[in-house]
């Protein structure tokens, strides 16, 4: 049965790492493992997302007001042409990467991966492009980057930052539509494990407990939000690849040792 302090710490766990680029759902099996709840992975997972997507809607707020009244801007359609390739490939991919997320057998390697990225789009030149600056294309290739994020361990928040450095945004707009981004994908993830939610995988999890880890990762995701942003604009991304690669070495270490 999970406790409300290890909700707590998991809720936690959820919200910081969702949005500093280090993969939530990674740092969200380790920490089931820990605790020894992998079979309460698929209803806790989709509750401490409803956590951080509380987080979003509460930082963007001016945002969606300004698309809910004017829905058809520019704005809309960059989010909705960024969100189509996670919608492709979790369509695609959905039962083989619900196995290897119970399974973890890969997030060491994907851990790995995303410290790469990080490290190599450090870098890159400082861009230029605001928000307003931001078109279709770039847009597309950053939600084909957020696409491949559907891996356990590969940074979601990772890797559109890094797409978005790529595509010549300067270093506080890469952090601010990567979050804004991660509305709608987080929102069609819940909405696509709904299901599996209605057939029943709650009976190791009371109600209170889950209410305490959503409030938790909405909290601290909201916290990590407002941090990023600002700490990425002047500062780099090699301290969270460092600290991924030593985290999947760490890993792969236990899994190769059969201690993990």
């Amino acid at each position: 049965m999970l406790t409300k302090f290890e909700a707590f710490i998991l809720g936690i766990i959820q919200g910081l790492t969702e949005f500093l680029p280090i993969s939530s759902t990674g740092h969200l099996y380790l920490g089931r493992n820990l605790f020894g709840l992998q079979e309460a992975g698929l209803l806790l997972d989709t509750m401490l997302h409803v956590g951080t997507l509380l987080a979003v809607f509460v930082f963007y707020k001016n945002e969606f007001i300004s698309i809910l009244k004017k829905p058809f801007s520019k704005l809309t359609f960059l989010l909705i042409i960024g969100t189509i390739p996670a919608v492709l490939f979790g369509l695609a991919f959905k039962d083989y990467i619900d196995e290897i997320s119970k399974t973890g057998v890969t997030i060491g390697w994907e851990f790995l991966i995303t410290g790469l990225f990080l490290w190599l789009a450090d870098s890159a030149k400082n861009g230029y492009k605001k928000m307003d600056d931001i078109s279709y294309k770039d847009a597309l290739i950053i939600g084909t980057f957020q696409a491949v994020a559907i891996m356990p361990a590969i940074s979601r928040s990772g890797m559109t930052i890094v797409a978005a450095l790529w595509r010549k945004l300067d270093r506080e707009t890469a952090a601010y539509f990567s979050f804004l981004l991660s509305t709608p994908a987080i929102a069609g993830a819940i909405v696509l494990q709904t299901k599996d939610l209605l057939e029943g995988q709650g009976e190791a999890i009371s109600l209170s407990a889950l209410l305490v880890g959503i409030i938790a990762s909405a909290l601290f995701g909201y916290v990590a939000v407002r941090w990023m942003i600002g700490y990425l604009k002047n500062h780099s991304l090699k301290p969270f690849a460092i600290y991924v690669w030593a985290l999947g070495i760490l890993v792969l270490f236990f899994q190769f040792t059969g201690k993990f």
